[in-house]
């Protein structure tokens, strides 16, 4: 079985070449560039599988990975990431990946995952597959109510109690109080710092 390992983190890399050949049935490349491992996919006997990084040098996101899919020389390439997405992961199957490896999997798990890619399966851990991606927290939204929130966009926006309150649908005292209230919350004084506030905070 010969894989071709592509990382350009060295003690990554050599880590996994000690790990594969310490299987006894396993024959490893390595280098540390998309440019090199294509030289090597077209110039050395065929691989059974080709792992790339999906970070290194000359990747350029999926697009290397499909340029490497798209070679005669080869049809089973996988990505190995410490830190793609779920949804990268995806998007890599779909365009004929043979699997996604992140590199926090247990050594036993990463040399089992690699023999079953380099056999012709599809591999992606059912667990990094199924997470549920939490969307990043901001600390200044999480003070806020959801109508604070709103609130705080119509200031940004620039308009008036009045046109937040036809906006929202509900009474200009209603605003009046819910401003402020975001006011003490976020540490304003008017309506032009509240405003500079959120959009510092990359609320709006």
């Amino acid at each position: 079985m010969r894989v071709l390992i592509a990382d350009d983190h060295d003690l990554l890399r050599d880590t996994l070449v000690m790990f594969l050949e310490g299987q006894g049935a396993m024959e490893t490349a390595s280098v540390g560039t998309l440019e090199d491992a294509i030289a090597r996919i077209k110039a050395d006997d065929a691989y059974d599988l080709v792992l790339l990084d999906y970070n290194m040098p000359g990747m350029n996101g999926l697009e290397g990975l499909k340029s490497v899919l798209a070679l005669e020389e080869t049809d089973r390439v996988a990505l190995i990431s410490g830190e793609a997405s779920k949804s990268i992961a995806e998007e890599a199957l779909e365009v004929g990946a043979a699997g996604f490896v992140p590199k926090s999997l247990p050594a036993k798990s990463l040399v089992n995952a690699v023999k079953f890619m380099a056999m012709g399966e599809q591999y992606a851990p059912i667990d990094f597959m199924t997470a549920v991606e939490e969307a990043p927290k901001n600390a200044l939204a999480e003070k806020l109510t959801a109508r604070e929130l709103q609130v705080l966009e119509g200031l940004t926006q620039g308009k008036s109690n009045k046109e937040i309150a036809r906006d929202l649908d509900i009474s200009e005292p209603t605003i009046k109080l819910h401003v402020k209230t975001l006011y003490r919350k976020v540490g304003a004084s008017n309506r032009t710092q509240a405003a500079l506030i959120a959009r510092e905070a990359g609320l709006f």
